[in-house]
């Protein structure tokens, strides 16, 4: 076995071989890393290795760059920057079960006691190998301990959230768990970039979205999703339908909704949800209805809310057991005057429409109360005269 000597004598002779086999725009950036090596420069030439394995060029040398070149000095660098190191060149594999073993003793060299947040980042992307195995039940287990682990830590790098959220993301989509897909994936674009995202990615996790927000049984608030610039990665593709669907279901576009719905009908997924769809717009049609009235006038007739949702009569009132089932709404049903009074409205994330049409509101409040006044100071004058 060679000594840690002997490796360090070999390193010029390992990167010499790598700039013969390189491509010539990443050359110098090889004669880099042998000068910051040789000066002990690590956090310098942990840097350089980043750009190196960022570039597309470096992906057939990147496993040889980081087993025989960065193996070398692996614990003098940031270990969560040699995870993203490990994580770029086990990208380059295309054997699972290889990349499998590749992060799990990557994980070991940067286990520390406590845990370490490369150690937690390594066991994340772990995970992430074990789902693309379709070993859900061990990447859960990993991903439970992991989350356990993150719990401890006062402070989270942005990336081991991102990384976090992100493979849980995943697995609620195996899953089919729409509504925890739902909260991980927006969790997860909250801590990134959206220029983070290739375009195809971004293609696809706004389709993904949109199709858990249609479908999650408890997904009723779509402010953040539709305030999202990922969303518009559907325009221009043959998905934007699923765009125009959600802003026709935020403010119960009954008719709008109808005429997209043929879309849904040909995606299998959703061909055996429509009525479940149709019952959903017809509950946002209701929120809306109630929305847009002022808080005094917030008891609506059973055939107001029939004209609203398009319902007939017999089934308003399940309707409003529904949208009071899940929390959406608070208040109580006169059975007999067939009415409804609501007391409270779930908060929701507005649509700049929905701001702007609030706004008009509050300057009609604000009209009202200015007349109000007006008359009561002709009035009082009166008072006062005849006392």
């Amino acid at each position: 076995m060679s000594s840690a000597m002997d490796i360090d004598h070999d390193v010029p002779t390992v990167l010499a071989t790598l700039r013969e086999e390189s491509p010539a725009e990443l050359v110098a950036e090889l004669y880099t890393m042998e000068d910051l090596w040789e000066r002990r420069l690590w956090h310098q030439l942990t840097d350089v290795l980043l750009s190196y394995f960022a570039n597309p060029l470096s992906v057939p040398l990147r496993m040889r760059v980081f087993t025989r070149f960065v193996g070398t000095f692996e614990a003098k660098i940031n270990q969560l920057k040699l995870v993203s190191l490990g994580l770029s060149a086990a990208e380059t594999c295309e054997d699972k079960t290889e990349v499998l073993a590749f992060m799990t003793a990557l994980a070991e060299k940067v286990h520390g006691t406590p845990a370490s947040p490369a150690y937690v980042y390594a066991q994340i992307e772990t995970a992430r190998v074990k789902l693309q195995l379709g070993d859900l039940a061990t990447a859960r287990e990993t991903m439970d301990e992991a989350g356990a682990m993150l719990d401890k830590f006062d402070t989270v790098d942005a990336l081991i959230n991102a990384a976090f959220y992100s493979v849980n993301a995943d697995y609620y989509k195996a899953k089919a768990d729409f509504a925890a897909y739902y909260r991980n994936s927006l969790r997860f674009l909250a801590c990134i970039a959206i220029g983070d995202l290739s375009p195809a990615a971004q293609r696809e996790r706004a389709y993904d979205l949109a199709v858990a927000a249609l479908l999650g049984e408890s997904i009723y608030n779509f402010g953040e999703l539709l305030l999202h610039p990922v969303l518009d990665a559907l325009v221009g593709t043959e998905s934007e339908w699923l765009r125009s669907i959600l802003f026709a279901l935020n403010v119960g576009n009954l008719d709008a909704f109808e005429a997209l719905l043929p879309h849904a009908a040909s995606l299998p997924i959703m061909a055996q949800a429509l009525d479940f769809l149709r019952e959903k717009v017809c509950t946002m049609a209701l929120i809306e209805a109630v929305f847009q009235r002022p808080a005094s006038d917030r008891t609506l007739p059973f055939r107001v809310i029939a004209a609203e949702t398009k319902l007939s009569y017999e089934n308003v009132e399940h309707l409003v057991m529904k949208a009071l089932s899940l929390g959406l709404i608070r208040g109580s049903i006169d059975q007999v005057a067939e009415r409804v009074t609501i007391t409270w409205l779930q908060p929701r994330i507005m649509t700049k429409d929905q701001i702007e049409n609030m706004r008009l509101r509050l300057i009609e409040w604000d009209a009202s109360v200015d007349k109000l006044s007006q008359w009561m100071e002709t009035t009082g004058k009166e008072v006062w005269a005849a006392s």
